[in-house]
C-alpha cells in the first residue's frame, strides 16, 4: 500500500512538472528576445549619443531665438532628432567592427561586442546598416518639411554621414591621427548648423561660435578615451594624437581643453 501511495505521489508530482515546464519555457522565450533587444541597445554605445544629441539640441534653440520665416517647428526637430542619432549610432556600430577586425579591441577593452561574442559580425553589419537606412529615411522626411534646400541639407548630412563610416571604416581616420579632427568638426559646428539649417533654411554662421563649448567637451572625452588606450593602440601600431605627443602632453591637452570648454561657457 505505501508503494503504491508512493508512486502515486512521483505520478502526480511528475505531472506537476509537465505542467510547469511550458510556463518556464514562455518565460524564457519572452527574455531572450528582451535580452537581445537590450544587447543591440548597448551595442550603440548610447551613453556616447549626447555627442550628437547636445549640438542638434543647441542648434535647435538658436534657431527659435533666430527664427526663418516658417518659424520654429518641433516637428522639424523631431526628425532632425531621428535623422542624426541613428547615423551617430551607426558610426559606434562601424568603430565596433572595424576595431575588431584589425584585431584592436581585446578582453581588455571598453566595447566587448564581439570579443564576447554577445553579437555576431554579421549582426554587427546588419544593426549598422539599419541604422543608416533609418537615418536616410528620416532625411527624406526632413527634407519635404523643412524650408532649407535640399541640397544644401544633403550636403551637410551626407558630409557628417560619411565621416562616422570612415572615421573607422575606409582610409579608417582614427588609425592616421585623424579622428580628434573628425570629431572635433562633426560633434561641433556640423551638428549644430545642421540643425539650425533644418529648422530657419539658411545658415547664419556666427552660430558656429556657440558650438565650440560642445565640440571642445567631446574632444575632451576622446582625448580621455585615447589616453586610456594609449598602450593597446601603440601595441596595435595605430597613430593617434594621444600616441603622437605622448602621456603627459596629451593630458595637458586635456586639462586644456576642459578650460577653454569653461572660459567659452562663461562668455
Amino acid at each position: 500500500m505505501r508503494t503504491n501511495k508512493r508512486n502515486d505521489d512521483d505520478m502526480a508530482a511528475a505531472d506537476g512538472n509537465l505542467l510547469q515546464q511550458p510556463k518556464e519555457e514562455t518565460q524564457s522565450s519572452v527574455r531572450n528576445p528582451l535580452m537581445k533587444v537590450r544587447t543591440y541597445v548597448l551595442a550603440l554605445r548610447p551613453w556616447s549619443l549626447s555627442g550628437s544629441l547636445l549640438p542638434t539640441l543647441l542648434g535647435a534653440a538658436l534657431s527659435y531665438r533666430l527664427p526663418g520665416e516658417s518659424g520654429f517647428s518641433w516637428v522639424t526637430l523631431l526628425l532632425t532628432l531621428c535623422t542624426v542619432i541613428p547615423v551617430h549610432g551607426a558610426g559606434n556600430v562601424v568603430n565596433t567592427y572595424f576595431d575588431f577586425v584589425k584585431g584592436i579591441d581585446n578582453r581588455k577593452s571598453d566595447d566587448r561586442t564581439l570579443v564576447d561574442r554577445i553579437l555576431s559580425i554579421d549582426e554587427v553589419v546588419s544593426l549598422g546598416a539599419i541604422l543608416y537606412m533609418a537615418g536616410c529615411a528620416f532625411f527624406l522626411l526632413l527634407v519635404i518639411l523643412s524650408p532649407a534646400r535640399m541640397e544644401h541639407l544633403a550636403l551637410v548630412y551626407f558630409g557628417g554621414l560619411s565621416s562616422s563610416f570612415l572615421y573607422t571604416g575606409g582610409i579608417g581616420l582614427k588609425y592616421i591621427a585623424l579622428g580628434d579632427i573628425v570629431v572635433l568638426v562633426i560633434f561641433g559646428p556640423v551638428a549644430v548648423v545642421f540643425s539650425f539649417l533644418a529648422q530657419t533654411g539658411r545658415v547664419d554662421w556666427p552660430i558656429i561660435y556657440y558650438a565650440i563649448p560642445l565640440a571642445l567637451n567631446t574632444e575632451a572625452i576622446l582625448h580621455s578615451n585615447n589616453t586610456r588606450d594609449l598602450e593597446i593602440d601603440s601595441k596595435a601600431e595605430i597613430v593617434t594624437l594621444a600616441i603622437l605627443i605622448e602621456k603627459l602632453l596629451f593630458i595637458k591637452l586635456l586639462h586644456e581643453s576642459l578650460l577653454l570648454t569653461r572660459a567659452f561657457e562663461m562668455l
